[in-house]
């Protein structure tokens, strides 16, 4: 995988893609935390700039959805989307409602060439609502 990007395999590459597929949409300090696991003492600096360079090379796929830290996933070359837990903040994915990628064509495009579009729908996790309805306000 690492190579195919043209990427040189090194432990902390290794270490992050596994993080990254075991955990996703961890935000850096899990991920962080995981990697010293597994290979002792690494750097912030070191783990910033694998990200960074997965991401660049299409590998790994950067997230931020309002009012959460930066997070990262290995679903990557599709168009999907995230649901968020307005109360623990917990995110699952979601694909499209309607065929491939429907939310690709906009109304007006303005010229751009749109590649990606992001839908981010926020509401309850099933155990915050459950939580909420047995709790009421």
């Amino acid at each position: 995988m690492l190579r195919g990007a043209s990427l040189r395999v090194t432990r902390p590459r290794v270490a992050v893609l596994g993080v990254v597929a075991d955990h996703p949409h961890a935000d850096t300090g899990t991920i962080i935390d995981h990697v010293r696991a597994d290979l002792g003492d690494v750097s912030h600096q070191a783990v910033y700039d694998v990200l960074r360079a997965l991401d660049e090379a299409g590998l790994v796929r950067r997230i931020q959805p309002p009012g959460s830290l930066a997070r990262y996933e290995s679903r990557v070359g599709d168009n999907h989307h995230h649901l968020v837990c307005r109360v623990c903040g917990a995110i699952e994915d979601v694909d499209c409602a309607v065929g491939a990628a429907p939310c690709l064509e906009a109304a007006d495009d303005h010229g751009y060439v749109i590649e990606e579009a992001e839908v981010v729908y926020r509401g309850l996790c099933p155990d915050c609502a459950a939580t909420t309805a047995a709790h009421p306000s």
